[in-house]
C-alpha cells in the first residue's frame, strides 16, 4: 500500500514538474482552435489572441485581444479569471503578473526610442524607466521634479504620452505640442511647471498610439512607470524610493 501511494505521489510530482517546465510554451493548433471556438464571444467583444500551457496541469493560459488573461480547461468548458499565485518557501509569487511583465517588456522593446521624450542619465546609465505621463497630472508634475536627481544617480527617464482625459482633450493637445516641439524636453518641462507655452500641433506624432498602448498594458492612471524587467509601478515615487525599487540604493 505504501509503495503504491509513493508511486502515485511521485507520478503527481513529475506531472506537476512537467507542467511547470512547459508553462508558457506554445500548444498544439488543435487545442488553440478548440479553445478559440469555445471562448470567442463577438457579442462581448472577446477574441482569443494567444494560448499557452500554464503552470496548472490540464489548464491553459488564454490571453484575449485587448482583454484579460484567463486559465481555461482544455475543452474551454470552464475558465478562471484572476491572478495565479505560486507558493514557494512561504512566499507568494504572482505568476500572472510575471507573465504580464514579460508582455509589457516585449511591447516596449518594439517601440522606437525616437518617439519618446528622453531625459538621459548623467555619466553611466545604471537603469532606465519608461513613464506614461500627462502634463495635467499633479503627481506627474511632482515626479518630473525628481527627474534631475534620477538622472544624476544614473537613471534614464523615458516618457510616453498618456492623456488621462482622452484624445479629444486639452491635455492631449498639450502633449502633442510637447512631442511636436523643436525642444521636446524643455517644452514638456515647462508645461509640467504650468507655464504658458505656445504648442504646435503636427500630424506626425505618436501621442494617440502611445495612449492606446498604455490602455492595452493596463495603465489606469498617471504616472505609470515600467522598469527594465517589465514591472509596472503605478503612481508616484520619490527618487529615493525609486532607487530602492530599482535595487540601486
Amino acid at each position: 500500500m505504501l509503495t503504491r501511494i509513493h508511486r502515485n505521489v511521485t507520478a503527481l510530482m513529475l506531472l506537476a514538474l512537467a507542467a511547470l517546465a512547459q508553462a508558457g510554451e506554445p500548444v498544439d493548433k488543435a487545442i488553440i482552435d478548440k479553445l478559440s471556438d469555445a471562448l470567442n464571444s463577438p457579442a462581448m467583444g472577446l477574441k482569443v489572441a494567444t494560448v499557452e500551457a500554464s503552470e496548472i496541469p490540464g489548464m491553459y493560459a488564454v490571453q484575449f485581444e485587448s482583454g484579460p488573461l484567463v486559465y481555461a480547461t482544455e475543452d474551454g468548458g470552464y475558465f478562471i479569471l484572476g491572478d495565479l499565485f505560486q507558493v514557494s518557501n512561504g512566499q507568494y509569487v504572482n505568476l500572472a503578473e510575471k507573465r504580464r511583465d514579460g508582455e509589457r517588456l516585449a511591447q516596449l522593446e518594439a517601440l522606437d526610442t525616437e518617439d519618446m521624450i528622453i531625459f538621459p542619465a548623467e555619466g553611466e546609465t545604471r537603469a532606465h524607466i519608461t513613464v506614461f505621463t500627462d502634463v495635467t497630472c499633479f503627481y506627474c508634475q511632482k515626479l518630473h521634479k525628481e527627474v534631475p536627481e534620477l538622472n544624476r544617480r544614473g537613471v534614464e527617464v523615458r516618457y510616453l504620452a498618456y492623456p488621462r482625459s482622452g484624445v479629444d482633450s486639452a491635455g492631449y493637445r498639450q502633449l502633442v505640442g510637447a512631442w511636436c516641439a523643436d525642444n521636446p524636453q524643455d517644452t514638456l518641462t515647462r508645461l509640467k511647471n504650468k507655464e504658458a507655452v505656445p504648442v504646435t500641433q503636427c500630424d506626425d506624432n505618436p501621442v494617440q498610439a502611445q495612449y492606446q498602448l498604455g490602455q492595452q498594458m493596463g495603465v489606469r492612471g498617471t504616472p505609470a512607470m515600467v522598469t527594465e524587467s517589465g514591472q509596472m509601478i503605478p503612481g508616484y515615487q520619490s527618487a529615493d524610493q525609486l532607487m530602492v525599487t530599482l535595487g540601486l540604493n
